[in-house]
């Protein structure tokens, strides 16, 4: 008979790898996890010396489930001999590049992942999933009861940027790239004559600080868009930092999807602002720069991108912006462009054979349950940072992850294999509901105890 597996991870990113790490240890559960890539890397092309994560070292990929795993960071840095030089750092914020290993680190331990093995089609007969994927060993077939899908986000390039960015890539006309690609373009952009970054979050402004700093070796001339009022820091307040709890994902879930998707356009400085202490550094910087005369930069905000085109004679992209305050069109030329626009959530093609196992909300986006799953039968299939729709700004955080991971487990098993906080907040998010009720269980703003979802053994 064949295996099947209880479920099939797809993708291993930090979420994915995460619920590898919280699954390895739990008797009798049986799960797969499966990426195309040959190894684990994060945003590799964001590799900056300097640059650190946002969220403190408690949230790794295990510690905010089951502090004591042996994956967490901690046991990371004791195993590879470097825990007394973090603690004389005095730093709770781990560097991006520690971090990815520190990833690699745990994904090396899971023989449940198995990389190089490609998801190419997805099908669904008689209670189980039947994955057809390429692998190290040539084509094969997986089942799995449950699926969760962890393939996350790609690099967003706005449509006013379209025909420059083809242009680039197939005939090479200019030099135009998303921020993923930095590192490995570097010296390439720094070749330019001029240098223009869209964008106004961290990686947007990582980027400028970084070209700054060179700016008078190169000789390029580096101008920063955004089409905000403002280079906005990110709100990090603790107040603010309870959003990032159970009860304003309960509360956010609970609001018309209308509303969720206002408040997801409101919230950006909760979650795509820029490190205060980038800012200043960058203002230090232009600062010290300005003392031997202007430095040959330029700030331009208010700005939106509406259209670019490449112009060979001179070599030049034109940029047409839009200042939305004063409501005037400009123009700014520039030999290269840096798309620092973001990351969006793509519907992965393997899913064209089971679109009928798949909830919709009135957009056609996965409509994702409290507990995370987002198939037509509860707790069959789980989404991964897929669900900033339905559940909030709270999504990609990697605070959340471990939480998260612990919700779908519950689900899986039908048992709480690691206690899932219900309630962490001090402040109230909606209208305070009733006192608690005969059993002691809090309700919900709706007059209902918070729940835990469905569970479906497993």
């Amino acid at each position: 008979m064949s295996r099947v597996y209880d479920f099939a991870g797809i993708g291993v990113g930090p979420f994915n790898l995460g619920l590898a790490a919280l699954s390895e240890p739990v008797d009798g559960l049986d799960g797969v996890f499966l990426e195309r890539r040959d190894s684990f890397d994060w945003h590799p092309g964001m590799m900056l010396e300097p640059a650190h994560l946002q969220v403190p070292f408690m949230a790794d990929l295990v510690t905010l489930a089951d502090p004591t795993s042996p994956y967490s960071f901690l046991n990371f840095l004791k195993q590879t001999g470097r825990l007394y030089r973090f603690y004389i750092r005095e730093n709770f914020y781990p560097l991006r590049a520690e971090f990815n290993q520190y990833c690699q680190w745990v994904a090396g331990q899971l023989p449940s992942v198995r990389f190089s093995t490609d998801v190419l089609d997805v099908a669904y007969d008689a209670g189980v999933y039947r994955l057809s994927v390429k692998g190290p060993g040539g084509p094969e077939v997986l089942l799995a009861r449950r699926l969760v899908l962890g393939t996350g986000t790609s690099p967003y390039l706005p449509a006013a940027c379209e025909g420059i960015v083809e242009a680039a890539a197939n005939g090479g006309q200019g030099v135009v790239l998303h921020n993923s690609e930095y590192m490995s373009r570097k010296s390439e952009l720094q070749r330019q004559r001029s240098i223009t970054i869209v964008g106004g979050g961290q990686s947007a402004a990582e980027v400028y600080y970084e070209l700054l700093q060179e700016i008078d070796v190169h000789g390029y001339q580096l101008n920063w868009v955004t089409r905000s009022g403002r280079f906005f820091p990110l709100e990090y307040t603790k107040l603010t930092l309870e959003m990032t709890s159970p009860e304003y994902v309960d509360y956010f879930h609970g609001l018309p999807q209308d509303q969720r998707d206002g408040l997801i356009k409101s919230q950006k400085n909760l979650y795509k602002g820029i490190n205060s202490e980038l800012i200043d550094a960058i203002y230090d910087l232009l600062y010290t720069k300005s003392l031997s005369g202007m430095v040959d930069t330029q700030l331009l905000t208010h700005s939106s991108l509406t259209g670019a085109q490449w112009d060979p004679t001179t070599g030049t992209h034109t940029l047409q912006l839009r200042h939305e305050e004063q409501e005037a069109a400009y123009t700014l030329d520039s030999e290269a462009v840096v798309l620092a626009t973001g990351y969006a959530y793509r519907e992965p093609g393997f899913l064209a054979g089971v679109q009928d196992r798949i909830a919709r909300d009135s957009a056609g986006r996965f409509a994702v349950n409290r507990n995370y799953s987002t198939g037509v039968e509860p707790g069959e299939i789980f989404v991964q940072n897929a669900e900033l729709h339905t559940h909030g700004f709270v999504t990609p955080d990697l605070g959340m992850g471990a939480y998260r991971n612990s919700c779908i487990l519950r689900e899986i098993t039908g048992r709480e294999v690691y206690p899932v906080e219900r309630s962490i907040a001090f402040q109230y998010f909606g209208a305070p509901g009733p006192a608690p009720d005969r059993d002691g269980a809090r309700l919900t703003s709706a007059g209902v105890p918070e729940a835990s979802g469905t569970a479906v053994p497993a």
